[in-house]
């Protein structure tokens, strides 16, 4: 279970409020010891969902006794492997209009045993977003780890025999 995850956006306040409105949470300033210009969006949920959205090129390091952040770089690439699938109240319509109205890449995609909808926040970093009606596809499979296993053994069979 994702409780929380942190996002790098180059307009933070505005990413902000747009996932706040897909996800049904609300945005506030995150605490001081984040660099300057980030924000929580909290959810409320029974999960405890927590949305960090820092400011394009924080980095995280392993600071003497804890992580700490880090601004004073620019990374080589503006794209980021860190991904979720999130579930959200909000519909493939609504997340498809928002995603047309932000000039963001949105789009439905079918992987198999779950569905989701690629959201491309500023372009450069996807989240799979799962409305309602897609979140039981994914639950049925990943909720049954032997199956998720056999289903990899699959592919991975099926890739060697190429």
């Amino acid at each position: 279970m994702i409780h929380h995850i942190s996002l790098s956006a180059k307009n933070p306040p505005h990413v902000a409020k747009v996932l706040a409105e897909i996800v049904g949470g609300r945005v506030i300033p995150a605490p001081p010891n984040f660099p300057p210009d980030s924000y929580f969006i909290l959810v409320g949920d029974e999960h405890g969902t927590l949305f960090e959205v820092l400011p394009y090129g924080t980095e995280l390091r392993p600071d003497e006794g804890e992580a700490g952040f880090h601004t004073d770089r620019e990374p080589n690439s503006p794209f980021v492997a860190s991904h979720a699938y999130i579930s959200v109240p909000a519909s493939r319509e609504q997340i498809e209009r928002i995603g047309e109205r932000e000039n963001w890449l949105t789009r439905y995609c079918n992987r198999g045993p779950f569905e989701l909808i690629e959201c491309w926040i500023e372009n450069r970093q996807m989240l799979e977003l799962a409305p309602p009606e897609m979140t039981a596809g994914y639950l049925g499979f990943f909720t049954h780890p032997e199956a998720v296993q056999m289903a990899i053994a699959k592919l991975n069979e099926a890739r060697s025999a190429q």
